[in-house]
């Protein structure tokens, strides 16, 4: 089986058009930084030709990869999926809209190959340039700084949809990851702090994209996830 040392994946959900600018966009930016590679789309039960696109690009393009679920899976499950399925020592994703400039995925991946047990991109540092809706940027500093009082995390921004991990340490995290869909994110960046990884994060440049898959339902089910997790590591101590 062949390895590769970057393993990018774009989780997918309905994002057919998104596609057509991510994906050559993601190769030329990866064949910049490497050329051991490969990219996997993780298409979560889409509904609108996003599959049968991936798999066109499948045929032209070896290095392209397509993991399809006929069902919807979540954010969080299709990332595990992914992450079983990939042979590469570095292990990233970002959002199918490129909503985190592109131009940062040498900081990235770089942050990783320099000792970085997990690099992820942030919105909310000092330094960080972003523009989006007053409302979604409230919402975003309320949810950090819930995660950061309840849960003890040292970072600004744990949502932000551009992270690498080396495999290695990645690895025996995932089975205590419970959370199924965007939480997941949040998740494994809480438990690598507790399980003393280094953590590296930096600012970027961000801009919403055109269309977005989170839901009213989906922050609110975050908030909760926060609580659960609160309350997992206290019944832990017990």
């Amino acid at each position: 089986m062949t390895e590769y040392e970057v393993s990018a994946v774009i989780p997918v959900y309905n994002d057919r058009e998104a596609l057509s600018t991510a994906i050559p966009k993601s190769l030329r930016y990866l064949e910049e930084i490497t050329d051991s590679f490969e990219l996997l789309v993780a298409e979560d039960g889409s509904s609108d030709g996003s599959a049968e696109y991936i798999s066109e690009w499948e045929g032209r393009d070896p290095r392209i990869r397509l993991l399809h679920s006929d069902e919807r899976l979540g954010r969080g499950r299709a990332l595990t999926r992914a992450f079983a399925a990939s042979r590469g020592r570095i292990f990233c994703y970002y959002d199918v809209d490129l909503a985190t400039d592109m131009s940062h995925l040498k900081d990235l991946i770089g942050a990783v190959r320099s000792g970085c047990d997990i690099a992820t991109g942030s919105r909310l540092m000092p330094a960080s340039e972003i523009n989006r809706g007053t409302g979604r940027e409230i919402a975003s500093r309320g949810y950090n700084i819930l995660v950061r009082f309840f849960l003890g995390s040292r970072l600004y921004d744990h949502q932000c949809g551009f992270k690498a991990f080396s495999r290695d340490q990645l690895a025996p995290l995932l089975s205590d990851v419970r959370a199924p869909h965007w939480f997941w994110d949040t998740e494994v960046l809480v438990l690598a702090q507790r399980a003393g990884y280094r953590v590296c994060e930096f600012p970027v440049v961000w801009r919403q994209g055109k269309g977005t898959t989170v839901k009213l339902s989906d922050v609110t089910g975050m908030g909760f996830e926060i609580f659960r997790l609160w309350w997992r590591f206290h019944a832990e101590k017990d």
